[in-house]
């Protein structure tokens, strides 16, 4: 055999081998990875969101709900913890892709952000120590002592009371803390937290008094460019609806079904 036709043989091997090499490549191309959606809130705030004393996982209903919607719109949700004042900007900014913190969908609020459907219906109501029997309504309000959170519609509705000194946290379970030590007269919060407060274990020195003050419709936020995501999510969310993966996640937090 002649040392030409060696050489094209040995030619041809190789090329062969670099083929056999590329369709190798191609099937060893990783598979594409699910969206990641960074999500705000304030985890401060049980029973919609907080930090599970065991696992340390973010837990609540609103942290259930938004895995669900993530999960129906095919993508990974990461929890970013932050003070309730600080989501909006944060979402301004493009640090996170969405807010889910019991946030009540407000006009103020809407000229700055994107809403989806509401989610839940809250209120606010007032809690006070169980010695207290001289506040039996908002209007008792009046000259008192009174601890919210910052950037709150609680804050906000604290702040109409004639004459009233308002104390501000950066976190509803500071409030309570207030209240326990005697620095304020009563604290205004949505009233789904201070049932749940008082539920665990809170009903040893505080109650609830006088009705509901407000009505007011939970939303999860985004920015005010991304309306495709709010739609998504909006749409999610119905799904979750018809298909009674929201009802459980509610029933499980709430112990009775979404009026």
């Amino acid at each position: 055999m002649s040392k030409k036709v060696i050489a094209l043989i040995v030619l041809g091997m190789f090329l062969l081998a670099l083929g056999l090499a590329g369709c190798g490549g191609q099937k060893q191309q990783p598979a594409a990875q699910a969206k990641v959606l960074k999500v705000g809130s304030d985890t401060a705030f049980a029973p919609f969101e907080f930090q599970d004393e065991k696992t340390k996982e973010y837990v609540g209903f609103d942290m259930d709900l938004i895995k669900a919607i993530g999960k129906q719109m095919g993508a990974e949700v990461q929890i970013q913890s932050m003070n309730f004042d600080g989501l909006i900007p944060a979402l301004e900014a493009g640090n996170i892709d969405m807010v889910i913190s019991a946030m009540t969908i407000t006009d103020e609020r809407a000229q700055k952000v994107n809403f989806s459907k509401p989610y839940y219906k809250s209120g606010l109501t007032m809690v006070v120590k169980n010695s207290n029997d001289s506040i039996k309504s908002f209007k008792d309000l009046e000259g008192k002592n009174i601890a919210v959170q910052i950037g709150t519609t609680g804050a906000d509705e604290a702040k109409k009371i004639k004459n009233a000194k308002i104390r501000e946290f950066n976190t509803a379970p500071e409030a309570i803390m207030e209240l326990k030590a005697g620095g304020v007269d009563a604290v205004i919060n949505d009233m789904p937290v201070n049932e749940y407060y008082l539920a665990q274990g809170g009903n040893k020195d505080a109650k609830t008094v006088g009705d509901r003050l407000t009505s007011e419709d939970y939303g999860i936020a985004t920015a005010k460019k991304n309306t495709e995501l709010s739609e998504k999510i909006s749409k999610a969310l119905e799904d979750l609806k018809k298909n009674g993966e929201y009802e459980k996640i509610y029933v499980k937090w709430f112990g009775k079904k979404p009026e």
